[in-house]
């Protein structure tokens, strides 16, 4: 079962589509989310999900203080629970008088990318591709992002711990590493 963590929606329970999907773990989750509020950088956020599944990281951001989040997947079953979790949570935060903007982007992450013009719009990234998606591609993903960047921005990709650390582009640091049994978290940004 996925849920909300923390934050306005804390304990939500997320409807998750049977087998299109690898959810990040709520262990995993928690961890990401206790960095970032730690940092202080996911109040007033604009967040970008890429490879949203069911747009736990995304919708996490929101309950914990972020005022939009863009949500991109591109398996329509995934899409479509990404749908209803949205609206599962919008409802509860407009409950709780918290106004936000969701969006989800039914497309495959690179055609969001290079699509249209890109403006320095997120400040807080999360991209947890599934893992048999190569390194070449998150580094074009990574390459494409960047246009999308506000100058104070955060990145968080997820990749298996098996697999190697992707070669970053042009203007992307890492800054921390964190390893969670099989899933690798690296968190960058520009630099």
């Amino acid at each position: 079962m996925t849920r909300i963590i923390s934050g306005v929606a804390g304990s939500l329970k997320l409807a998750s589509p049977a087998k299109s999907t690898r959810p990040t773990s709520d262990r995993v989750r928690e961890s990401i989310f206790s960095r970032i509020d730690a940092r202080g950088i996911v109040e007033g956020a604009a967040a970008l999900d890429l490879y949203a599944g069911t747009g736990a990281l995304g919708l996490e951001a929101l309950s914990r203080g972020a005022i939009s989040a863009v949500l991109v997947e591109s398996n329509r079953q995934a899409a479509a629970v990404c749908e209803v979790n949205c609206k599962k949570v919008d409802k509860n935060l407009f409950a709780e008088g918290v106004d936000v903007r969701i969006k989800v982007v039914i497309q495959p992450v690179n055609t969001f990318l290079t699509t249209g013009e890109a403006a320095p719009t997120f400040d807080l990234v999360f991209i947890d591709p599934p893992y048999d998606v190569t390194n070449d591609e998150v580094t074009e993903n990574l390459q494409n992002l960047l246009g999308w960047l506000k100058s104070d921005a955060t990145i968080i990709l997820e990749r298996s711990s098996r697999t190697e650390v992707p070669t970053l582009p042009t203007g992307l640091v890492l800054d921390e590493t964190k390893s969670y049994g099989d899933t690798a978290v690296y968190w960058l940004n520009l630099g």
